[in-house]
């Protein structure tokens, strides 16, 4: 593979992972809305498991994503 090939997908990772945290924002906002209106107990308990499971989906795709963004700067530095 070529050098720039690898700067392009470095580039295309940083912009995921800025896509990923992004996303995570909005459904930690969306949850807290959740939360915040729900009048039972049991429900804003289970909102309350949710934006943490989701979050935490989240925080999982952005290691990953910085996982493969390190690989292809390892490749990157071969190339040299």
């Amino acid at each position: 593979m070529s050098k720039e090939y690898y700067k392009k997908c470095i580039i295309d990772d940083r912009a995921q992972i800025a896509k990923e945290r992004e996303r995570k924002k909005k459904d930690n906002a969306r949850y807290a809305a959740l939360i915040k209106s729900a009048r039972d107990t049991t429900t804003k308990a289970n909102y309350r498991k949710s934006k943490i499971d989701v979050a935490a989906r989240h925080d999982a795709a952005i290691l990953r994503l910085k996982k493969i963004m390190q690989c292809h700067q390892d490749n990157l530095k071969r190339c040299k």
